[in-house]
């Protein structure tokens, strides 16, 4: 039998709490306690040039015992802010950065990994505020797929469609969109923001948010988390 993997989505808001203190050890905490074997993170860069990481590079590994996948920036953990942590087993492949389009920057990453033998394809996104330019981002980038080879495939992140119903239909149309819970705001979830959607090669086991005394603190988003295995 296949072993699952588990899959973390966690939007840090530049590891700024809730309770106005910067803590980028407390967030690292917080994603090894999930004991994913990937977590998508958003928000992980500060936002002006050159965006140095919010988390300490040099202590990533050694607190969270997972590895960054690798972006072209010295200073930066992730592409638009988007980040993805391995576990330090996972193999990584092709990685692409992808600029896409909308009102404000945003971006996406695709990595080809393999985990406990699997082959499959993580995409971290961070979509825009608003609803055109979700819906313009998602077109953008299932262009950009079509293009590449087919490999099982997830997408996560901080989706910011308030509405579980309507706002994510090109994304509906490709994957199976789950919303483990209510993840914003942190101290008193009202809304679902943070989603993982996977294809029809992948089946979900089990899914949760983290909601603890110390992530209702650590930024204005809970992790989400699901574990899920190859048809």
């Amino acid at each position: 039998m296949t072993a699952s993997m588990r899959i973390a989505s966690y939007n840090i808001r530049k590891a700024m709490g809730t309770d106005r203190r910067r803590d980028p050890d407390r967030i690292l905490r917080i994603i090894k306690q999930l004991q994913a074997d990937v977590v998508v993170l958003q928000e992980a860069d500060r936002r002006r040039a050159p965006r140095p990481s919010a988390l300490p590079l040099a202590d990533v590994e050694r607190l969270s015992g997972m590895r960054p996948v690798a972006v072209p920036n010295e200073v930066s953990i992730g592409w638009h802010g988007n980040a993805i942590l391995v576990s330090r087993e996972a193999e990584i492949g092709d990685v692409e950065l992808l600029d896409l389009p909308g009102i404000e920057p945003r971006g996406a990453m695709v990595v080809d990994l393999r985990l406990r033998g699997q082959a499959l394809r993580v995409i971290a996104v961070h979509l825009g505020l608003l609803r055109p330019s979700r819906k313009e981002q998602l077109t953008a980038m299932f262009d950009h797929l079509t293009e590449r080879p087919t490999l099982p495939a997830l997408i996560a992140g901080d989706m910011n469609e308030w509405s579980q119903k309507v706002g994510l239909g090109r994304l509906a149309r490709h994957f199976t969109i789950y919303a483990p819970g209510k993840t914003f705001h942190a101290r008193l979830p009202l809304a679902a923001l943070d989603r993982i959607a996977l294809d029809e090669t992948l089946r979900l086991e089990n899914a949760g948010v983290v909601e603890t005394e110390e992530t209702r603190l650590a930024s204005d988003h809970l992790p989400i988390w699901v574990d899920v295995a190859p048809l």
